[in-house]
């Protein structure tokens, strides 16, 4: 499923749950939980994308987020010959208050 985020500010859409994917340096993707459904965020057709975690709590200033949680999976373990990782990516609480 695909969230576009002009809908869901034009609605005044309430989300269950926001999950900010972190990857790399500053690559942050959205997936969000609304009802039984859940998908990535878009503008415009395109995956939205930002550059730091402020400018999500910015971008969701104005729209309900109930629960928020943030992702974290670094490929740099193997890069360095570590062994894969055999855990989970790590999962964080994410304020989403104002100001940080």
């Amino acid at each position: 499923m695909k969230f576009e985020y002009q809908l869901l500010i034009n609605q005044n859409q309430v989300i269950d749950e926001l999950e900010l994917q972190s990857f790399e340096m500053n690559i942050y993707l959205i997936k969000l939980k609304i009802g039984s459904e859940q998908g990535m965020l878009y503008d415009n057709g395109k995956l939205m994308r930002f550059n730091n975690s402020q400018q999500v709590r910015d971008a969701f200033a104005d729209i309900k987020v109930m629960s928020s949680v943030m992702i974290h999976d670094s490929p740099y373990d193997e890069m360095i010959g570590n062994p894969p990782k055999t855990a989970a990516n790590l999962k964080m609480p994410f304020s989403m208050q104002q100001p940080y």
